[in-house]
């Protein structure tokens, strides 16, 4: 889909990130690996871990030495806060050249299938007053990254006076990196709400492929077990994984894929990067083989499949409070 080179080669050096989710994990790495090519890094998430904090004091400054990474407290969920994201890269880099709607969930209790809204573990409102209801984790997984996408695209082509760069073509390209999984290659009855996401952005991404005409070059990674919060912060999650049978993949190799989005002209237009152990590879659209190999097994899956038929046999399942 689409050309696989630009007129003109993209290079991260001097250029402005903005990146959701970036308080830790991947997102977090990638934003080093960008600081460290001195490209600015707008972070935008709801708060900062300890070493995301670090990152953004040690580039803080704007005595023009070397990249700045500055914080925007951001809900994702909110759309005026992804406006103001965009807002706040405008003031203080004069825009965004790279845009990765990064942040995600890994279909915690409290936005859960098979803890449905109203249940008692569950956040996701059974009556909301409005009527309009909502699952957080599609809230979070996709329509953020889409909405993101829209935002970036309109600022893109219609840049404000003072705006760095002027309108994106192929004689000024920008990047769209979306986190993706190999959750959206396969089925995984233990968590159906990511597993439709990932299905979802990753279709989203291979549709978005034609922008690249524009000089705007949308790409995913679909990484495999990766050694991130996202696992570790949850034991409900960790359950799956048997570390003496299954291998992590390190948040780095992420990253240098996802710095492959951004400025390997090899890389196609709507092209989706799995990312095992050691290995990466591009997952065309339709007959592509499953993932295989270290990084994409969780050899406990059943145990989880397990709990959710234990659920499934509590009297009252579903049924909401109230």
């Amino acid at each position: 889909m689409g050309s696989t080179t630009d007129p003109v080669p993209f290079f991260v050096e001097g250029k402005t990130a903005l990146i959701t989710g970036a308080g830790s994990g991947i997102n977090l790495t990638f934003a080093q690996l960008l600081l460290a090519r001195n490209c600015n890094v707008l972070i935008a998430d709801l708060s900062l871990r300890p070493e995301a904090q670090k990152l953004v004091e040690e580039h803080s400054s704007n005595d023009g030495a070397k990249a700045r990474a500055v914080f925007v407290k951001t809900d994702v969920v909110q759309w005026p806060d992804l406006d103001n994201m965009f807002e706040v890269a405008e003031k203080e880099f004069g825009g965004a050249d790279i845009v990765c709607p990064g942040a995600g969930v890994f279909e915690p209790h409290w936005s859960n299938f098979w803890l449905p809204p109203g249940t008692a573990k569950s956040k996701d409102q059974a009556r909301p007053e409005t009527g309009l209801g909502h699952y957080a984790t599609l809230d979070i997984n996709l329509t953020h990254p889409i909405r993101v996408t829209q935002l970036a695209i309109s600022r893109w082509l219609n840049p404000s006076e003072g705006g760095k760069g002027g309108k994106a073509s192929t004689a000024n390209p920008k990047r769209i990196v979306h986190i993706s999984s190999i959750a959206g290659q396969v089925p995984g009855f233990p968590t159906p709400l990511y597993i439709a996401s990932k299905h979802a952005i990753s279709g989203f991404i291979r549709s978005m492929a034609p922008l690249d005409t524009l000089g705007i070059r949308v790409n995913g990674v679909a990484p495999g077990v990766i050694k991130t919060p996202l696992w570790t912060d949850h034991p409900e999650k960790m359950m799956m994984l048997d570390e003496s049978v299954d291998t992590w993949v390190e948040p780095d190799e992420v990253a240098e894929a996802m710095l492959r989005c951004c400025e390997d002209d090899t890389v196609g237009a709507g092209w989706i990067l799995e990312v095992l152990k050691g290995k990466t590879r591009n997952v065309e659209w339709c007959n592509a083989p499953g993932p295989s190999g270290p990084g994409a097994t969780a050899a406990n899956g059943a145990d989880i499949a397990a709990e959710a038929f234990k659920w499934l046999g509590e009297p009252g399942w579903g049924v909401a409070k109230g």
